[in-house]
């Protein structure tokens, strides 16, 4: 992790933010879906997308949250090409419904960002070994889709307010350890829009930098394990 400013290889650092990895990008043109896009970093990543010119349509589980978010940054950024589209992820019979109406749209698709609200332990693990088997897929497809992981850091949210003496911690030394939401998007942003990581596929990255992850995310055939169950948990064909 690139702590307290020191910037890694691809000049950025965990104190750089989704705007200022995506400075003088142009991302007019591009089209992105964004899950989780009502809360969190969510709401960075799709706003710094729209400031960039990307349409983004904003996955979201609650329409009515998703229509306020969409507001809220359309008052600030009035041309934003923005639409919600109803989502909710732990629902299989909502994927399906949802990627049905999407290809319907007619919209084209050029960016799908996962924004996982559970970025810890077993979930973790499990989007860095399907990113990497995606990846794998798609070359040996011949396809050129690039899939990638990433990890935003450890963001200081409002979940703090329910633990008085971590939130007494992290009011203390939070700012020296912790990342704040446009912090926390920048990594996000930066695999979505910087060309440094054009062409770049089953890659893991952390502060806006190509980093390596744990060995068991590294293994391969624990890869396709967890691939080859997808396939028969989901019924794809």
């Amino acid at each position: 992790m690139w702590l307290f400013g020191w910037k890694g290889p691809s000049g950025f650092s965990a104190r750089s933010t989704a705007e200022e990895v995506t400075h003088g990008i142009d991302a007019s043109g591009l089209t992105a879906i964004v899950t989780g896009a009502s809360s969190g970093i969510g709401v960075e990543t799709t706003r710094v997308l729209a400031l960039r010119g990307a349409h983004v349509v904003m996955a979201v589980r609650n329409m009515e949250t998703g229509r306020e978010v969409k507001e809220v940054i359309l008052k600030e950024l009035p041309s934003a090409k923005l639409d919600t589209m109803q989502l909710d992820l732990s629902s299989m019979a909502s994927v399906r419904k949802f990627a049905s109406d999407y290809v319907s749209s007619g919209l084209a698709l050029n960016l799908l960002i996962y924004n996982s609200i559970q970025a810890y332990g077993q979930s973790k693990l499990a989007n860095i070994l399907h990113a990497k088997e995606l990846a794998k897929q798609l070359k040996e497809e011949g396809g050129h889709v690039t899939a990638n992981s990433l990890h935003p850091g450890s963001i200081a949210t409002n979940l703090l307010r329910y633990h008085s003496f971590i939130n007494a911690l992290a009011s203390s030394i939070g700012k020296y350890v912790l990342k704040n939401v446009p912090q926390g998007a920048a990594t996000t942003c930066y695999v979505a829009l910087h060309p440094q990581v054009a062409g770049v596929s089953g890659e893991y990255f952390s502060d806006s930098n190509i980093a390596k992850p744990s060995a068991l995310a590294q293994d391969s055939d624990l890869a396709k394990k967890l691939w080859d169950f997808s396939i028969n948990l989901t019924e794809l064909k």
